[in-house]
């Protein structure tokens, strides 16, 4: 039972496959606090390269807007005209730093998991409409641990511009006595330096946020061993499938060899362990190729086979081992045994001639020029000598 339930607890990382079905579900790392800094930075950026062009324009719009024109008082046709101006105004000044920060928002979540386009995200889930489901994660883990990093960051942002506003008391305070012409710089030398307080601060909370959302997307996404093992056995194969399946291609691979053996020239023996069947046709072939071979039990059935269809049975042991160890099926038969199988094929025709013509029957060949190197068992002899 401890097996059991250590199969079914999720310890195993996401494999790779798992991982790219979560991300075509639109399911990848996202980090809010990161796409929050990048907003700032490039807000803060956008006011320090265009603060000047966006303070004539609000000027510009200030003194349009709140001058009155006589006739417009007594036109109401005229009025709308004019608040289109205005408002194609305030659009035009405005509109280079909405695009840039529409622009970040929109990139800032690629820094993270890059591009991503899941349809899947955006089809309906009507199960989040069910309040039970809302209730149980508005109490759940994850509700708790993203309001206390809501907390933290309220409690560190604020602290930090509670700070700036505690220690520069003294000139907020003279703010309020100097000219305006003065105070106005002065007002922004100080929210400059607020904000880049405040940005610190949104560094360490962005340091802290991604490698915790990266840990959560990884710990959301892991798989117990039983998952490990089941997709293992989708992506190779089960295994036992596959067994059956070799187990059928060497049955249909044994019977196709076994219906050639009727039309091979010879089978060479050795004479109870092997049993290679070899064909040639000099008009067809370059050399003389295997039909089929077997050991024991299969090199039995390709002699008995043979038996019943005529075809000569001659036992050479070393040629036959040789044949056995270094030839494929279909292929040609080794270069170096091609004075022996002649001398098999030599005797096979003239065997073939006497029985149809009569005559002097032929002799078998004796030793037959088989190189020892290859021989298996003559290689293993000398081996065993040798230690």
């Amino acid at each position: 039972m401890a097996g059991q339930d250590s199969d079914l607890e999720k310890t195993e990382l996401p494999s790779q496959r798992k991982l790219d079905k979560a991300r075509e579900d639109g399911q990848v790392a996202r980090s809010r606090e990161l796409s929050t800094f990048m907003g700032l930075v490039a807000g803060g950026a956008g006011l320090w390269m265009m603060g000047e062009v966006l303070g004539q324009g609000m000027l510009r719009l200030l003194h349009n807007g709140l001058t009155l024109d006589r006739a417009l008082a007594f036109n109401i046709e005229l009025m709308v005209p004019r608040l289109h101006d205005l408002f194609m105004d305030i659009l035009l000044t405005f509109v280079p730093f909405l695009v840039m920060l529409v622009l970040v928002a929109l990139l800032s979540p690629l820094l993270m998991s890059g591009w991503l386009f899941s349809p899947k995200a955006l089809q309906p889930k009507f199960g989040k409409l069910n309040p039970f489901s809302g209730i149980k994660r508005m109490f759940s883990a994850h509700s708790l641990i993203e309001l206390v990093k809501a907390l933290g960051k309220a409690i560190l942002v604020g602290g930090i511009g509670a700070w700036v506003v505690w220690a520069n008391r003294d000139e907020v305070m003279q703010l309020v006595s100097e000219p305006v012409v003065r105070a106005i710089p002065h007002l922004n030398n100080m929210i400059w330096w607020s904000y880049a307080a405040i940005m610190a601060g949104m560094v360490l909370i962005v340091v802290i946020d991604v490698p915790f959302q990266l840990y959560e997307h990884t710990k959301k996404l892991k798989m117990t061993k039983e998952e490990v093992r089941q997709e293992g056995k989708e992506t190779e194969g089960n295994p036992q499938v596959k067994g059956r399946i070799r187990s059928m291609q060497r049955e249909i691979a044994r019977r196709r060899m076994m219906s050639e053996i009727p039309t091979a020239d010879v089978v060479v023996t050795n004479p109870t362990h092997y049993s290679v069947a070899l064909k040639y046709s000099e008009d067809k072939m370059r050399a003389p190729i295997v039909v089929a071979k077997g050991s024991h039990l299969l090199a039995a059935k390709i002699k008995e086979i043979a038996k019943e269809h005529n075809v000569p049975i001659l036992e050479a042991p070393p040629l036959a081992r040789a044949l056995h160890k270094h030839s494929e099926l279909g292929a040609p038969i080794p270069e170096a045994l091609y004075t022996a199988v002649a001398e098999v094929l030599a005797y096979v025709y003239q065997l073939r001639r006497y029985k149809k013509q009569g005559g002097v029957k032929p002799v078998k060949p004796g030793e037959l020029p088989v190189p020892k190197e290859l021989d298996p068992l003559t290689k293993e002899l000398a081996e065993a000598a040798a230690d």
